[in-house]
């Protein structure tokens, strides 16, 4: 759960380059409060078990959504920031600064369990071990012992962890492929829309792949549900405030 500063510039600058003219915001982010908020809106019921300090901003915009934070703990300490440029083709380059993020302590969990890797390994691992279905989206990408139902990674987090049952490989504009055992099993492509800022894109893709998955459709729909969520996301500027409702992507993929 994050802070995340945001500054829109013309450009990303160079290695030791100062760029001027930028538009800043502060937004609520983090990628687990980020698919948290994502499957609210797709229609699931969620609980998020998270930390923060005491600044509360983040934990404050992920309750107003519905989700329930009783699980969430808070500290005297920092909040998780993430320090995020955004170009004028909606590319970013993103620095986090974990804070309280780094401070969540394992604990047991049941049911169905999204998780992602800005949290400690450990408690990863603690989620993993009751949980009747676990996808783990890795990111940001570091080597972990675990073996998910579903997992979801990039191009570049795919090189550094691989082992799921199922793997999500999303390829930007070109799409998602599903591999089981290394062999595709369905791949989809996103709608066409102009993009904005790609910094949630990831999350709402996993998050809608996720509930497609417990709504019991077939892994291709959920792939190209996921694909469409992910495209809407980045469409629009800011991390939560991008994440689409299940009517949205319902309309974006009839038209």
């Amino acid at each position: 759960m994050n802070v995340d500063m945001v500054a829109r510039v013309k450009r990303l600058p160079k290695p030791g380059e100062t760029v001027g003219g930028a538009e800043f915001r502060r937004i609520p982010g983090g990628k687990g409060a980020n698919q948290a908020v994502a499957a609210a809106r797709l229609g699931a019921d969620v609980r998020l078990i998270g930390r923060v300090g005491a600044d509360a901003f983040a934990l404050d915009a992920v309750e107003a959504e519905g989700v329930d934070v009783t699980a969430v703990t808070r500290d005297d300490g920092e909040s998780g920031v993430a320090l995020i440029f955004v170009d004028a083709q909606g590319e970013n380059v993103i620095v986090v600064a974990p804070g309280a993020n780094a401070r969540l302590e394992p604990q047991p969990v049941t049911g169905a369990v999204l998780c992602q890797l800005e949290i400690p390994n450990e408690t990863v691992l603690a989620a993993a071990r009751d949980a009747s279905f676990f996808c783990l989206n890795a990111a940001p990408a570091r080597p972990i012992d675990i073996e998910p139902d579903l997992l979801v990674v990039n191009r570049y987090e795919y090189e550094t962890v691989s082992r799921g049952k199922l793997v999500a490989l999303t390829l930007g504009a070109e799409g998602a492929v599903l591999l089981r055992d290394g062999q595709e099993i369905a791949r989809a492509r996103p709608p066409q829309v102009d993009a904005v800022d790609g910094t949630a894109a990831g999350d709402a893709f996993t998050a809608c792949l996720v509930v497609s998955h417990l709504e019991g459709r077939e892994w291709e729909e959920a792939l190209r549900r996921a694909c469409a969520a992910g495209a809407i996301a980045a469409s629009r500027f800011g991390a939560q405030p991008s994440l689409p409702t299940a009517k949205e992507v319902d309309e974006i993929l009839a038209a």
